[in-house]
């Protein structure tokens, strides 16, 4: 009898792994999804497909923007304090478009290109909380690279390392131990972790987006002020030729897998303990 059940118990072991080893990310359905970006466009341009997806399945999408993208224009007009408000609004729109409410969306406010220049260890303990409290099943964010550091844009290299640092520190009550004290902020160990922008030699998931690209491509213009001729000289709205301009730049640009748009990422569920 003891027998029996243990080959019952080692078969539903097996039948478990199999399951998760075949579930994909954009089939997975009421579950918190926690998306990091260093900017407000990042997580749309990087993972919009996805997000929508995600949105479509009933999950629970939360996104952390590390920036106000306060800084990327040429106008000589253009203000930091007026650009942040626009980008705001806009990745609002554009987040909005892809099914995650204005409420799900947190700032961080960090000003654009001194996110290497946040107090240490202030950063991680920020995004250590907000893991803590938002408890994903599932966290998406910028590549870190797995064997090397790859980002030579300041914000990207930072938002990449300091989310996988917060990973960490999320885990262990004595890395901030006043969250857990003071706040009543548990120790959490995240499951999962997709991290897009990933190079193309660690790629090792890839998203079809086939359904919802069209869908990515409208968000992504709804973000007016990141594009041309806007970056020169702001305009709050679309030239019909220069959207469709803009356009066909992201359908060409968007990666393809057997004859569909995906969007690739590095699929990790651990660290490099050394």
């Amino acid at each position: 009898m003891r027998s029996c059940l243990t080959f019952s118990f080692l078969l539903f072991l097996s039948i478990v792994n199999a399951w998760a080893q075949q579930r994909r990310l954009e089939s997975v359905q009421n579950k918190t999804i926690l998306v990091f970006t260093p900017h407000p466009d990042d997580d749309v341009f990087g993972a919009g497909g996805t997000i929508a997806l995600l949105n479509r399945n009933h999950n629970k999408v939360f996104i952390v923007v590390y920036t106000n993208d306060d800084k990327g224009s040429y106008d000589p007009d253009m203000s930091s304090q007026r650009l942040a408000r626009i980008r705001r609004s806009e990745q609002e729109v554009s987040e909005g478009q892809l099914g995650t409410p204005k409420e799900n969306i947190m700032w961080m406010g960090y000003d654009d290109g001194m996110l290497e220049y946040a107090p240490q260890p202030k950063l991680t303990e920020e995004a250590t909380a907000i893991i803590r409290r938002v408890r994903p099943d599932i966290l998406l964010s910028v590549d870190p690279g797995e064997w090397y550091e790859r980002w030579h844009k300041t914000d990207h290299r930072m938002a990449a390392f300091n989310t996988i640092d917060a990973v960490r520190a999320a885990e262990f009550w004595l890395y901030f131990p006043n969250q857990r004290l003071q706040l009543g902020l548990q120790p959490y160990q995240v499951p999962e972790m997709y991290f897009f922008y990933p190079s193309p030699q660690e790629s090792n998931y890839f998203v079809n987006i086939e359904s919802v690209a069209e869908l990515k491509f409208d968000a992504a213009a709804k973000q007016v002020s990141q594009f041309e001729p806007a970056v020169h000289k702001y305009r709050s709205d679309w030239d019909p030729k220069d959207l469709e301009k803009a356009k066909d730049e992201m359908r060409k640009e968007q990666p393809r897998k057997d004859g569909h748009y995906v969007e690739a990422f590095r699929y990790a569920t651990g660290f490099n303990q050394y």
